[in-house]
């Protein structure tokens, strides 16, 4: 019979095996150079700067205060401008956004949902594991975080861009890397 000691490096060894594996999957490491909103990023890789909508997540929009702005917060808090990040890139948006889930030693997509920042966004989960993202967003609504504090969650923000479409048209995507625009409607907690 293996000792414990054999029995713990072993599978510490295995381990390191999986978490290097994975590791190599992600794309090379990126550097973030801005943070547009609680789902869009700007990154430096390869001396080039590209657009990054978080894969399969949708944050409130900047315009659906307090909680856009409360999850550019956690974005920026948890992705320092000069950080280190590594893409698991999944397509290219219509706005030519390159899609990815983004690490910085733990996976940022779902750590938003599961912190209340953000929705799952169902109609993309196809490019990740949808029931690991499903259930991230049902624990943060029975714990009632970030945007689950209002009953049954706040307005989703593919839902308010259809409810103001015209500020959208308007405005274009890729502005949500410039400052916050006037707020159109308020949610209360």
């Amino acid at each position: 019979m293996p000792r414990p000691q054999a029995l713990a490096a072993a599978a510490l060894l295995l381990i390191a095996i999986a978490l290097a594996s994975a590791w190599a999957v992600l794309g090379p490491e990126a550097t973030v150079v801005a943070v547009g909103d609680g789902d869009s990023i700007r990154v430096r890789k390869g001396g080039t700067v590209t657009s990054v909508r978080l894969a399969c997540i949708d944050a409130p929009e900047l315009v659906q205060q307090p909680y856009g702005e409360a999850a550019r917060h956690v974005l920026e808090q948890r992705l320092p401008i000069g950080s280190a990040v590594r893409l698991n890139e999944k397509t290219t948006d219509r706005h030519g956004r390159l899609v990815a889930e983004v690490f910085k030693g733990v996976n940022i997509n779902l750590a938003m949902v599961e912190d209340g920042h953000a929705f799952a966004f169902r109609k993309y989960l196809s490019h990740c594991d949808a029931r690991e993202f499903l259930d991230a967003e049902f624990r943060a609504s029975r714990r009632r975080y970030g945007v689950w504090r209002v009953e049954g969650g706040i307005t989703r923000p593919w839902e308010f861009r259809r409810q103001h479409e015209e500020l959208f048209l308007r405005r274009g995507r890729g502005d949500d890397l410039k400052r916050t625009p006037k707020p159109v409607q308020h949610e209360q907690a």
